[in-house]
């Protein structure tokens, strides 16, 4: 079974649409797949959202991964991932991933909320301004490669 989705992204609509619910109360890692859904119209339930809610804070306030590469490699993950054992779309998937990575690292300086974060109170005014570049960023390059790479979905 294929995926319908939009292509007509807004990439500016995307980013504020993604900043706004990260401002009103759901985390990086939520904001991002959010959006996604949202602009790209996805069939998808509200359980991606609850399945992102444990990323936040680098895995549950455990200070690894930057919840919005979280979200945004949760998000390629349904675009390109596999269902079956030994599907090689796994390839694909893992590439994107890797892209997403290596793009946050370079914009960001790390993919590790710690490290990034280091410093910061966790609801300070700056760790917020930071994190909500971070959130535009993220959902703005995860739409760009879902679209870069839309031959490699199953439609």
């Amino acid at each position: 079974m294929g995926k319908n989705y939009n292509t007509e992204i807004n990439m500016e609509e995307l980013q504020k649409d993604a900043v706004d619910i990260f401002h009103s109360g759901f985390a990086c890692s939520e904001s991002i797949v959010y959006a996604i859904r949202k602009h790209f119209q996805l069939e998808l339930s509200d359980d991606a959202i609850s399945m992102s809610s444990g990323f936040p804070w680098g895995l549950g306030g455990g200070g690894c991964i930057c919840g919005a590469l979280a979200g945004g490699t949760m998000m390629l993950g349904y675009f390109f991932g596999r269902t079956e054992p030994g599907d090689p779309k796994i390839h694909k998937c893992l590439e994107v991933c890797r892209e997403l990575h290596d793009d946050f690292c370079k914009h960001c300086g790390a993919s590790c909320c710690r490290a990034l974060t280091r410093g910061m109170e966790k609801n300070s005014p700056e760790r917020k301004a930071q994190c909500t570049d971070f959130v535009s960023f993220t959902v703005k390059r995860t739409a760009e490669i879902i679209l870069a790479n839309a031959e490699s979905i199953n439609r």
